[in-house]
């Protein structure tokens, strides 16, 4: 503990040791039986969960879409105020703190386990789907998946106006917002844990709120949830990444689209990331984005070559100054006649992202030690912001190039995981980028997994970050088994309405979190 502590609590003073297990009760236990019950009787009675995770998303997105939409802009707000106000200056770790890591191997591990498999998913699905509507009229099908966009009047008259506006959206989508919420929650754990000495777990965030009920049954709770939000969010990721590589494979080597494929893909990059993960954060991890970071950029130098150069680069800053324009509009939520897209879109992002949160933001944190709260907040919000939106710009721009010029027909016409790949057919190298982006989705996948690994076994061992390697083998095998329950009991309906679950409850915690950072940053300005 440091001297400037802001409670009397030692790591791991709630401890026991059972079979070689380091295990903070009942938070381990709680959240492993509870998960593992799920992961049976999903299996058990498929057709009921298909049933159940139907009705499940909808029901949450249809009442509760302004409390997502609130909290999302408050994440925000409070974020930019921290750049220009005096609290900025603050270090994380105390004044003579000293970074960890290279700017180059932070941005890597950052932005690798923040949205990787989303981006590649996503990256020419999503601007293709939103061009010719005027941000409404989406259907969302039986499985949850949202398609056949119906225009409201606007953007089919100007192909470019509706191009601008697709990307506008999709750029939202990856932006400040998403962005935002993973920065709360890595600075709330980062400054308490860094500057406070409290353990590495989301609890210690709330002790100016709660003091030392913190450490009861209440903090046990939001470690609970905390976990429940990450395997889910996590889970809803890994089902993405291996649906799209397994469709990748089928396009590429015709091996079958099947459930026992998923279930053997699934379970081999499961495999991956176990080793991953037993050669530990710096070795493992470390090593697995930065090559992971260098291989995105060669597929995206590779498309943004072949691909139609001119119109993706002066896309790239129409589309961020149409975002600009149209961030207010996308942001509110009242009076909203595209509830649809608001529902269907926006709001599952916000609950994906809000349930990612306590994985990233663990992450983000662990390697972000020695950092001012300015530069922290500037390089995890505004960088990856414009980097996401360069992503979706190739991508996006390349494909809805070809929409555009009347040769991309079967690209509309394909499932969404097939889209990226359709979208090669019309470049030189088609299987070389067809095969690269296989490749990147698998790795993204695994750097995914074993972050995740990392950030549950640190929660459940009560801020320890020298758990067992034991508990961490036993994490990482639980994501994949509820990746491949989802899967099989749903789809990716059954993801989505996983990740809004456990994304709502969280949401309030974040708020509240909001509120104790800034009570920290108060006292600790106050100190010094």
């Amino acid at each position: 503990m440091s001297d400037n502590s802001d409670a009397d609590y030692e790591v791991g003073q709630d401890n026991i040791q059972v079979m070689g297990l380091d295990i903070h009760n009942p938070v381990f236990a709680v959240s492993g039986l509870t998960i593992i019950a799920f992961v049976f009787f999903s299996l058990v009675f498929r057709e009921q969960a298909a049933d159940f995770f139907g009705w499940l998303r909808p029901a949450l997105t249809n009442r509760f879409d302004w409390v997502f939409m609130l909290s999302a802009n408050i994440f925000v707000v409070f974020s930019l105020l921290l750049i220009v106000t005096p609290l900025g200056k603050i270090r994380l770790g105390g004044d003579d703190a000293k970074p960890d890591y290279s700017y180059a191997g932070w941005f890597s591990m950052l932005f690798a386990a923040g949205m990787g498999i989303g981006l590649v998913f996503w990256g020419v699905a999503e601007p293709i789907s939103h061009y010719g509507a005027s941000l409404g009229g989406v259907a969302v099908g039986e499985d949850g998946l949202r398609t056949d966009w119906a225009p409201l009047g606007a953007g089919l008259e100007d192909p470019d106006a509706s191009r601008k506006l697709a990307m506008a959206a999709t750029i939202f989508h990856w932006g400040m917002h998403p962005w935002a919420i993973y920065a709360v929650v890595a600075l709330a754990l980062a400054f308490f844990s860094f500057n406070r000495g409290l353990p590495l777990t989301m609890r210690s965030v709330f002790y100016p709120l709660f003091g030392e009920a913190t450490w009861g049954p209440l903090g046990h709770v939001i470690d609970v949830l905390a976990v429940f939000a990450t395997i889910f969010g996590l889970a809803t990721s890994l089902g993405l990444g291996a649906t799209q590589a397994l469709a990748g494979l089928n396009y590429l080597f015709d091996v079958p689209v099947t459930d026992g494929m998923k279930v053997l893909l699934i379970g081999l990059i499961t495999v991956f990331a176990l080793i991953s993960v037993i050669a530990g954060l710096d070795k493992g991890v470390k090593r697995l984005s930065e090559a992971n970071m260098v291989l995105a950029a060669l597929l995206l130098l590779l498309v943004l070559i072949v691909g139609p150069t001119m119109v993706i680069l002066t896309g790239f800053f129409d589309s961020m100054i149409e975002y600009v324009v149209a961030l207010p509009g996308l942001s509110n939520w009242i009076g909203r006649e595209d509830t649809n897209f608001m529902q269907g879109w926006t709001t599952f992002y916000w609950a994906w992202w809000i349930s990612w949160s306590p994985f990233v933001g663990m992450f983000i944190a662990r390697i972000s030690r020695g950092r001012t709260i300015r530069e922290f907040v500037t390089c995890v919000i505004l960088i990856p912001t414009l980097v996401g939106a360069l992503w979706m710009s190739v991508f996006g721009g390349a494909a809805l190039d070809q929409v555009m010029s009347g040769n991309g027909q079967a690209l509309t016409d394909a499932a969404l995981e097939l889209k990226m790949f359709k979208m090669f057919e019309a470049f030189p190298m088609a299987g070389l980028l067809s095969f690269v982006g296989i490749v990147l989705v698998v790795v993204f996948f695994v750097t995914s997994s074993d972050s995740g690994s990392l950030v549950i076994d640190t929660i459940t061992a009560g801020g320890k970050t020298d758990a067992p390697t034991a508990q961490r083998v036993f994490w990482c095998v639980l994501e994949g088994a509820i990746a491949v329950v989802l899967l099989l009991g749903g789809g990716l309906g059954a993801l989505q309405a996983a990740a809004i679950a456990t994304g709502f409850p969280f949401a309030i915690v974040l708020v509240l979190m909001c509120v104790s950072i800034f009570i920290g940053l108060m006292n600790e300005r106050r100190r010094n």
